[in-house]
């Protein structure tokens, strides 16, 4: 399932299938799903803590690293895709919604060359 060809609504509906074999619903309310987002979120952080920058950028030539990291990164993306079922909220339209938003808020003349990272 390759990003090119998989749709948002068809990882949802993998995901709603996955909670729905194993009678997860039960357990899927917001907060319990929120928490274990945060959970997931801190795994994923846990693999650049105490790594400068230029390490950060590094991890790409490790195999090894670039597995954990891309498991961290889809436990990451299940427990937003159970958020999203369970709210009942479109995934794309959210994100294109606060695109323009941030459009607005960071407009490319304001911000375009304004901020430099430092050695």
């Amino acid at each position: 399932m390759p990003d090119a060809t998989t749709t948002v609504q068809e990882l949802r509906d993998a995901m709603g299938g996955f909670v729905h074999e194993r009678d997860w619903e039960q357990f899927h309310s917001p907060k319990n799903l929120v928490m274990g987002l945060s959970v997931e979120t801190a795994e994923l952080m846990e693999h650049f803590l105490w790594i400068d920058n230029a390490a950060s950028r590094g991890v790409v030539n490790d195999p090894g690293k670039m597995g954990e990291i891309a498991d961290e990164m889809a436990d990451v993306t299940c427990y937003l895709l159970a958020l999203c079922n369970t709210l009942g909220i479109d995934l794309s339209e959210a994100v294109r919604a606060k695109l323009v938003k941030n459009a607005v808020k960071y407009p490319v003349e304001k911000c375009r060359g304004k901020y430099r990272v430092e050695g």
